[in-house]
């Protein structure tokens, strides 16, 4: 199982999730890194629940689509979206506002703890 930890407003959180478990889904239903990840739709429509990918990225699958419109640019950053991966492999990610830029993706999360919406499984 993949052991994932989780950095957040200088915070760290730690714990496991069965392979192939989407975390924003984990969210939605209280487990791990219930409440800490903030994400909204659960779709890839909104980009609230993008974080900065620390190590793992090499085990993940490339950006699909939905990444790409939502992200752009942030992409090479090494941002990727949570509701969009279902980690295999040992993951370490960062929640932090995404950079600003003038693409016109979407360029802040929700405050920590939050989620306005059920997230699709």
């Amino acid at each position: 199982m993949p052991q994932i930890t989780f950095h957040k407003n200088g915070q760290t959180f730690q714990g496991e999730v069965k392979t192939g478990a989407n975390l924003v889904v984990r969210a939605g239903i209280k487990q791990f890194p219930y409440p800490h990840l903030a994400y909204q739709c659960g779709m890839g429509k909104c980009a609230t629940c993008a974080c900065k990918v620390l190590a793992g990225a090499e085990h993940l699958p490339a950006p699909n689509w939905k990444e790409k419109k939502q992200l752009g640019a942030h992409l090479d950053e090494g941002f990727r979206l949570v509701c969009q991966l279902w980690p295999e492999q040992d993951l370490e990610l960062e929640q932090v506002p995404l950079p600003a830029t003038n693409a016109g993706t979407a360029s802040a999360t929700q405050p920590a703890g939050t989620a306005s919406a059920t997230p699709a499984a």
